[in-house]
């Protein structure tokens, strides 16, 4: 665990914890009227999240400036820690909310994803933010941003949105444009996500070809979240994988649309046009093993600027950024992702301040200045511009080409999040590991096959057959069948 607070802070907020008399009344949302702090009668609140690198320092660095301008005047001090991972901030969520022996006291407020949200809010901690935002308030975020929160279905509002993230398709310009200008490809091939499957299998042939050896060609493209793409390709075919209606979760596992899934994913994979070595995919970039890959436009600072083949060859590369592909002919939908807010329920005075920090650091400039600085997208309508954007970053930013991607898929989309709901994340990790963890099992198959002389068409027959997907298809639909009854 990580505090962020300054030594001159920490005087300050060890006083807060002195027990104060007094009251002032202040106005929420629409007009009711609740007990809040003030400089004499100040509150400190204690944010848990799960920044790390750049990310952290953007969020420490407002933190130290809300306390030092706004807070001071409101008597709210924020102080916040970083716990490690998302999951290991949602494990010590979990810990806090069970009172388990040796866990820390629960936050004022935590980041989470809308199934943690939903475990919190069904064990009874979770403030419902809505009342304490006006209609006019309300309406400054992205509309589908507020609804991830909404996913009691009673009118409440469980989240507060701060950042969010989309899926964008990034690409190692240096060694595409030496490819292109070989073969002939062309950038109009990526927007789709057959066009990919059809350009990584070309790449794999013209890259074969310039050795003697056969069948050693190598994969132009991989992905980083397997559910992000069966979920958004799915509704992207016309197809809610899971919904949710009168609190009842229906599965609609259509075989077409997962078929079509399949063989723009496995399929190609097994036959070495698509690949995943490292643990990220920006890995896979870094040691030449993939030119391309879909993945979270938070993660652009992890793009490599070198490929390093070995210790003594090693070199640039520049980064090209395009809007997530999506299904020839598909509805435009993109993913949206990215932890908001949770407030967890205190005393008033507290629940108070914690949402008139949110409220401070969504303002859209702040709300700017946090996304340029950690990777992330805004979460207000007017602060998804993209020249407002490019002018705060400067053209030379590194991160700019993705952030403008995001920015674009965002604004071009329907944006598409996974529902919350009862062993939601085990169904998501079903989806997560599935097809890939069988592509990747199955490709050593090939493998050993095509060192043992088979041909490429041989040595994947059995994999691109009908009755083996038919055998993967049943298999997690049986999976998560039993999840969701």
């Amino acid at each position: 665990m990580r505090r962020i607070c300054k030594r001159w802070a920490c005087g300050i907020l060890f006083a807060t914890g002195l027990l104060l008399t007094g009251c002032s009344m202040g106005q929420i949302g629409e007009g009711k009227e609740v007990e809040k702090p003030d400089p004499k009668h100040p509150v400190t609140i204690t944010v848990w999240n799960y920044y790390n690198g750049a990310q952290m320092q953007a969020f420490e660095d407002l933190v130290e400036e809300f306390n030092e301008t706004e807070g001071e005047k409101q008597g709210i001090y924020v102080d916040a820690y970083s716990m490690g991972n998302v999951n290991e901030l949602e494990s010590n969520v979990l810990d806090a909310v069970k009172r388990k022996v040796g866990a820390s006291e629960l936050p004022n407020i935590f980041a989470a994803y809308a199934d943690t949200a939903y475990a919190v809010d069904q064990l009874g901690y979770v403030v419902d933010i809505r009342p304490y935002l006006s209609e006019k308030e309300q309406s400054r975020f992205v509309e589908s941003y507020l609804e991830e929160g909404a996913f009691s279905n009673d009118g409440s509002l469980k989240i507060f949105p701060i950042a969010k993230s989309t899926e964008v398709f990034m690409l190692n310009k240096t060694d595409w444009d030496r490819f292109a200008e070989s073969t002939g490809a062309s950038m109009d091939d990526l927007k789709t996500i057959e066009g990919i499957t059809r350009t990584a299998q070309e790449y794999y042939e013209w890259t074969d070809s310039l050795t003697p050896e056969a069948n050693d060609g190598k994969a132009f493209f991989g992905r980083d979240a397997m559910a992000n793409y069966i979920l958004t390709g799915a509704r992207q075919l016309g197809v809610e994988i899971f919904s949710i209606k009168d609190e009842k979760v229906t599965l609609n596992f259509d075989y077409d649309v997962m078929r079509k899934i399949w063989d723009n994913f496995y399929i190609p994979f097994v036959k070495g046009y698509f690949g995943a070595s490292g643990r990220f995919r920006s890995d896979d970039i870094k040691t030449g093993n993939l030119i391309a890959f879909v993945g979270s436009s938070s993660g652009s600072s992890f793009f490599p600027e070198e490929v390093i083949l070995s210790d003594n060859e090693r070199y640039p590369i520049e980064l090209e950024a395009l809007e997530c592909p999506r299904f020839e002919n598909s509805e435009n939908f993109a993913v949206q992702q990215g932890a908001g807010m949770v407030v967890t329920k205190t005393d008033e005075k507290s629940i108070y301040a914690s949402i008139e920090f949110l409220k401070w650091f969504t303002q859209d400039d702040r709300n700017i200045q946090f996304a340029v600085t950690s990777g992330y997208l805004p979460v207000t309508k007017e602060a998804n511009n993209v020249d407002w954007i490019c002018s705060e970053m400067g053209e030379e930013s590194t991160n700019l080409p993705v952030l403008r991607a995001a920015v674009n898929t965002i604004n071009h989309n329907q944006h598409y999040t996974m529902p919350a709901f009862e062993n939601g994340t085990d169904a998501r990790n079903v989806l997560q590991y599935s097809m890939s963890d069988r592509a990747t099992a199955d490709r050593q198959v090939v493998l050993e096959r095509l060192r043992n002389g088979m041909s490429l068409e041989e040595a994947t027959e059995s994999f691109v057959s009908d009755d083996w997907f038919e055998n993967w298809y049943q298999s997690v639909k049986t999976q998560l069948e039993n999840l969701i009854k």
